[in-house]
This record gives C-alpha cells, structure tokens and sequence, in this order.
C-alpha cells in the first residue's frame, strides 16, 4: 500500500525519482574509485580524484541556490543536474585514460552538490513553517535509503558478477545499471516534480528559519559516513565570508581550524582508502561491503547520538568519537597488513568501518550543536554555511595529502590522518576550555 503524502501535501512521486538519483550516486561514489584502481591509478590519483569532488561542491551549491533564488527554476535546475548524473555515469566506462574519469567524476559531485540546495527548497515549498523538518527528513530519508542501496547494489553486483564475467568488466559494467537508475530518476523527475512557482516565490523559505528546520531534520546520512567532505545539505545562499570573518569570535575561530584539522584528517584516510583495501585483496564486493557496513552504522546511530547531544556535554562527545576515529584509522592499516582479506581480516574490518560510522553520527550531530552555540545569532546561519564549506575545502587538502603520502606508506598515511583527527580533538578540547566561563557549549541544545 501507497504511503500517505506527508502533512501539506508533499507528494512523494519526485522524492522517488530522487531517491533512483541517489542509487546511482552511492554506487558511483565507489564504483568510481574502483575503476581508477582498475585503470591503474594508485593512492595519490585517488586523491586527486576524491579532491576534485570536494572542492567542486562548495561553489556548485553556492550557485544554484543563488540562481533558485533569483529565477525561482528549482525544477529545471534539478533535472540538468539529474540529467548530469546519468551522463557522468555513462560516459566513465568508455575511456580506459584516468583523467576522463577524474573530470567525469567531478561533474557528477558538482551536479549533485549543486541539486542538494535547491531539492530542500522543493521539500519545503507550500508548506507551513512547522512541517519544514519532516520533509526535509523525508529527502534525507530517500536520499540515504538510495544512496544505501547503490552501495548494496555494487556489492551484490561485484560479488555475483564475478563468477559470471571477466574480472576486467565486472566494474565496467556496473556503471550500466547507474546510469540506468540516473535515468530513470530524470524521467520520473521530469513527470512528477512540481511546477515552478516563479522568481521569488520561495524567498519566504530563506534565513535562519530554514536553517533551523535543516538543523532539527533527522538526518539518514549514508553518504557523509564515508564521503564527510562533500558538501550537504545547508543552506548556504546567505554565506557573506568577508562580513563573517569581520564579526565572528575568538573561540568560532578556533573551533573552525579543529574542523580543518578533522575534515583534512578524514580525507587522508578515506581518499586512498579504496587503493589499500585492493592491494590488501578485498575484492571489490567486499570493499562494497565495508563502505555499506560503514553508511548504515552511522545512519542507524543518527537518532542516539541527536538525543546523547541533547543530554550531555556535546564538545565532550564529540572530543571522545574523534578520538575513537584517531584510534581506528591507523588500525584499519595494521589489520589490513596482518590479516587481509581472510575471514579474520573481513570482520575486523567490519568493526572498524562499525566504529567509524557511529562515531560519525556523533561527530556531525554534535558540530552543528557546537557551531550554533558558539555564533553570535547574528551570523550563526554564515556560520553553520562556513561550517558545511570549510568541511569541503578541508577535504580537497586531506584528499591530495592522503593519496601522496599513501604512495609512499599507507601506514604513514593513516598514522598522519589519525594524527590530525587528534590534532582537531585537543582543539575542540581547548575550546570548550576558553568558552566554558562565557558560554556553555555542552549540556542541552538551544
């Protein structure tokens, strides 16, 4: 039986077409580093590859909810971007160079970067004010069920293709369903999403309002537990950083440069990570396996860790889940090198990536808490927007660093991301130290 449309009459026709989107996006999201490894590509090209990603996200979103904004074509931008997808998809199995694929690559995270903004736009359009977090959770809901099930579906494929097809196709062909899913997403989108209401028409969804809904909206984030520095869901269309960077505080400051160090810290270790997990002799249905382990670990902590922020001293929180992370990171390699691929190996990996992701819950439930209570109210919208940016930029710095220093040791390499991931934690450590007499940053949420 149909499920009832959500309280104002969101229908939930085009969140399916969105949710086919999002299948082809979490299983290009691995499929395409794969197929790099494939190609012969090692750690730093990896790198390359995840920064390119990352740093194409943040003028991508920028953009599109500005041109939302003023052109009110949120339909017409979200079907160039599905249309995008499909063809960044299709095109990446046709070249057997990596450069094709690094920019194929990019355009696909720009285009979805870009669709995020304007998709919570449509989630929220015609809606009262007190239903702005349901449906917002409702996308997040398909969004991360679809991302979930690309990643099921690359490990089912590789897995069972593999008895079937020569090694050398088995990635290459996986693209095949993808672009399918993209397309067919585009089709359903270009039928059931709603009708433009013209330029200017949405304005009324803008300023911290939104941003308080996006903030209260659970969040089923699959992707952001493996691919933390691309960008999500915020609203960045009121982010002045001149006027931000003039008016922000000390202890803002410091936070931000603890999120610098985590994010770059996250990309070290996750931008070549598919390289090492390959030459440990995972195969790719298992390399699949680990990063769904991983998504739904995280997505099924989401709530605990939103209701732990609520209870308990969020800055300590989120100082004991990085330094977790700083921990396993660094384990993954030694596991890795000591057991490999062998049933051993396997679930000890399984615990790892587990850990990994639940930390992340915690991690991103409590830096928005952390970000909103240390912003004076008058930039705190700039500020979660920095927040969201900075993670990105951060991640296109680690991303390069990681793969160059994985060319040389994968050891070295998750030794220094656990490095900088205890880096940010002894500064958000200090944080709450030089913030505590002025303004509790732990306890309930505000």
């Amino acid at each position: 039986m149909r499920r009832p449309a959500p309280p104002g009459g969101m229908a939930e026709r085009w969140l399916y077409g969105w949710g086919l989107g999002s299948v082809a996006l979490g299983g290009a999201s691995l499929v395409a580093p794969l197929y790099v490894v494939e190609l012969g590509g090692g750690p730093f090209v990896l790198g390359v590859l995840a920064a390119v990603a990352a740093v194409v996200g943040v003028p991508a979103a920028l953009g599109a909810g500005r041109i939302a904004d003023r052109t009110g074509k949120n339909r017409e931008i979200v079907l160039a971007m599905l249309a995008l997808v499909a063809v960044g998809i299709a095109v990446i199995p046709l070249t057997d160079r990596v450069t094709p694929v690094v920019l194929a690559n990019g355009a696909i995270w720009f285009a979805f970067a870009a669709a995020t903004p304007v998709l919570t736009l449509l989630a929220v359009a015609d809606a009262p004010e007190s239903a702005w977090s349901e449906r917002i959770a409702l996308l997040n809901q398909y969004q991360g069920i679809g991302w979930a099930l690309g990643l099921l579906l690359g490990a089912v494929w590789t897995g069972v293709g593999g008895r079937f097809l020569p090694p050398e196709a088995v990635i290459r062909l996986l693209f095949v369903p993808l672009a399918v899913c993209a397309a067919l997403g585009l089709l359903l989108g270009i039928r059931t999403l709603p009708a433009d209401p013209g330029p200017g028409a949405d304005r009324r969804a803008s300023g911290t309002r939104l941003r308080r809904a996006i903030r209260a909206a659970d969040r089923f984030s699959v992707r952001t537990a493996a691919f933390p520095f691309t960008v999500g869901r915020a609203d960045f269309r009121g982010l002045h950083p001149r006027r931000f960077a003039e008016r922000f505080t000390p202890a803002l400051a410091l936070y931000f440069l603890a999120v610098f160090c985590v994010f770059a810290g996250f990309a070290v270790f996750f931008a070549p990570l598919p390289a090492f997990l390959t030459e440990v002799g995972f195969g790719s249905d298992g390399v699949f396996a680990l990063y769904l382990i991983n998504g739904v670990a995280a997505a099924a902590f989401f709530g605990a860790a939103g209701r732990l922020t609520a209870d308990r001293d969020a800055a300590l929180l989120q100082i004991a889940s990085l330094s977790t992370r700083a921990v396993v990171f660094p384990v993954v390699a030694l596991v890795g090198a000591a057991w490999g691929a062998a049933t051993l190996g396997f679930g000890a990996a399984a615990v790892a990536f587990a850990v990994i992701g639940v930390t992340w819950a915690v991690i991103a439930v409590t830096g928005g808490t952390l970000v909103t209570r240390l912003s004076p109210l008058s930039i705190r919208g700039e500020a979660l927007g920095t927040h969201a940016a900075l993670g990105a930029l951060a991640g296109g710095v680690g991303s390069v660093a990681g793969g160059w220093l994985a060319a040389a040791s994968y050891g070295v390499a998750f030794g220094a991301a656990g490095g900088l991931v205890t880096l940010g934690a002894a500064l958000v450590l200090l944080v709450r130290r030089y913030a505590a007499a002025a303004q509790p940053v732990g306890g309930a949420a505000g």
